[in-house]
């Protein structure tokens, strides 16, 4: 009898609750990643427990209780969605979980599900279409920590970066067009926001501006209206990433730009950053400058188009591992 072979959907992570208590575990675990905020720990540490987990909490549990819905966060309901859909997808032969970097469902046990299942292969596909060390870098870390924990000589493969593949930005662009088509009015930008990052670790040789910018230019090429690039969610005093999807928000009606629709192609499913923080308070900031309408357009999700392209990217992603048929 042939192995089943498990697939790993793995995504950032979420709280567990819209409560101060659950977003400062959360926070606790994401911001001590030395690949997220990658200041010594004798100078972060002191900052990040005396001024930041005593009072961020409290203000992020407000975002995350704006959005939260009857299946809990959207991050962890959209990606067991994936799965689900995924394993419907795929078939018998596999064995889908799901995972976050942090919190729950953790790496390890759903490894160790994938491997009591009895899959003789694993690939694990972190949800990162452009590759940064703060994202795709740590799930990798974690995944091979988790993995080598197991010992098990179970082979697993990861899924590299497919911030350019034309799976990738095929689906964005039939997915955007569509929600495009659907509104009552006629956007004169599409601002493309992708989340920030520092400048330093670019300047220390991280690819996600390059890789960011390249999905923005192949996307752009396909869609009807003139396209933007932006970065949101920025932390801190030090020099992110620019333009400031913030910034470019407030700036557009002083340039004659009163109708927009905002995208996030590098999230690959809607979260407190492309809800709250775009959807709510971008569109907020836009209309109060002098803006007209605004429009935020869904991420890829569990669409028909979000889940043909990551059934593909996995199967493709497994041609000459699995048996013939």
């Amino acid at each position: 009898m042939t192995a089943r072979t498990g697939v790993l959907l793995v995504n950032l992570g979420t709280p567990d609750a819209p409560e101060p208590a659950a977003v400062r575990r959360y926070l606790g675990e994401f911001l001590s990643d030395r690949n997220v905020v990658d200041l010594p720990a004798w100078l972060w540490q002191p900052i990040l427990r005396g001024a930041i987990l005593p009072f961020r909490p409290r203000r992020t549990a407000e975002a995350y209780r704006l959005i939260w819905t009857g299946e809990g966060s959207p991050l962890a309901a959209i990606t067991r969605r994936q799965a689900v859909a995924l394993q419907g997808r795929l078939g018998n032969a596999f064995v889908v979980e799901y995972a976050m970097r942090y919190g729950t469902p953790a790496i390890a046990s759903a490894l160790d599900r994938l491997a009591e299942a009895g899959c003789g292969r694993i690939l694990a596909a972190p949800l990162y279409p452009q590759f940064s060390g703060a994202t795709t870098g740590t799930a990798e870390m974690a995944l091979t920590a988790a993995f080598a924990a197991m010992d098990s000589e179970i082979p697993m493969r990861i899924l590299p970066p497919y911030f350019d593949d034309d799976l990738y930005i095929g689906a964005l662009a039939t997915n955007i067009e569509r929600q495009l088509a659907a509104l009552d009015f006629e956007p004169q930008r599409l601002l493309v926001s992708f989340h920030g990052l520092p400048q330093r670790m670019v300047e220390r040789g991280d690819p996600y501006f390059i890789h960011c910018i390249e999905t923005a230019r192949l996307l752009g090429e396909r869609l009807p209206v003139p396209a933007d690039i932006a970065f949101q969610s920025r932390f801190g005093r030090a020099k992110w990433l620019e333009p400031a999807t913030a910034a470019t928000l407030v700036e557009y009606p002083g340039k004659g730009v009163t109708r927009i629709a905002i995208a996030a192609p590098g999230f690959s499913v809607d979260c407190v950053e492309t809800l709250e923080e775009l959807g709510l308070r971008g569109r907020d900031s836009f209309l109060a400058a002098g803006g007209e309408k605004f429009a935020r357009l869904d991420c890829l999700n569990d669409s028909p188009e979000g889940m043909a392209m990551l059934e593909a990217l996995v199967r493709r992603e497994l041609a000459g591992w699995l048996p013939r048929a």
